[in-house]
């Protein structure tokens, strides 16, 4: 005898209800997951199209500025590395700055400074200033590294304890970090003038992310 409109479900149903409803919470779990790396990678986007639009900011005004003093430095505008002579610094073979070089110096750093505390956004993004020493392929590849670690650190050593004055010089200094590179990157087996260097090398808050995007495209 049946009472009112109850129903009789078998085993085998329920275990199908069951699993249908497994199945339906797994699917609304995986588009969840999927709309929130879907969120998280829009965000990874804009934040490094922002890094890249600050930083093209950043090297125009950083170029536009050294251009309008008359300073004899090459800028890189993709990178904002500024190039410097061995001849405007130093005497062949030497790591003790010239005169020449100590004038340089004197005007070049303070505006070089002035432009990366500037605006907020860029003294952000610049974490570090890096001097990197550079030699020719002239000479052993130890000597070559001494060499350019030696001027490296007589740049930094100029700017950080000498009486050279400007406002900015106690942040300035703490974002200094002097490098060696010797010859490695140098052409090989010859005497080139141009790669007798001293550059300042900028390291960007956010080149991480930067750069595994760029290994992200070049992947297969």
């Amino acid at each position: 005898m049946e009472y009112g409109n109850s129903r009789h479900i078998e085993p085998e149903q329920a275990d199908e209800q069951e699993d249908s409803s497994i199945f339906l919470s797994i699917g609304d779990l995986m588009s969840g997951l999927l709309m929130f790396f879907a969120l998280l990678f829009v965000t990874a986007l804009v934040q490094i199209q922002e890094l890249k639009d600050n930083r093209n900011v950043f090297i125009g005004t950083l170029i536009e500025e050294l251009n309008g003093n008359d300073l004899e430095v090459s800028v890189n505008p993709e990178t904002g590395d500024i190039s410097i002579r061995e001849s405007i610094l130093f005497a062949d073979g030497s790591a003790e700055l010239t005169k020449r070089g100590q004038i340089f110096l004197k005007k070049f750093i303070p505006l070089y400074s002035q432009v990366i505390f500037s605006n907020s956004k860029f003294e952000e993004q610049v974490s570090r200033v890096v001097i990197e020493g550079h030699t020719s392929s002239k000479g052993s590849e130890d000597y070559n590294l001494e060499l350019s670690l030696e001027r490296s650190l007589s740049v930094s050593r100029y700017i950080m304890f000498t009486q050279m004055k400007f406002p900015t010089k106690q942040k300035f200094n703490q974002k200094l970090l002097a490098s060696g590179r010797g010859e490695m990157d140098a052409e090989q087996k010859r005497d080139t003038p141009a790669d007798r260097k001293v550059l300042f090398r900028f390291q960007f808050k956010g080149d991480e992310l930067l750069f595994k995007q760029v290994a992200a495209r070049k992947s297969p």
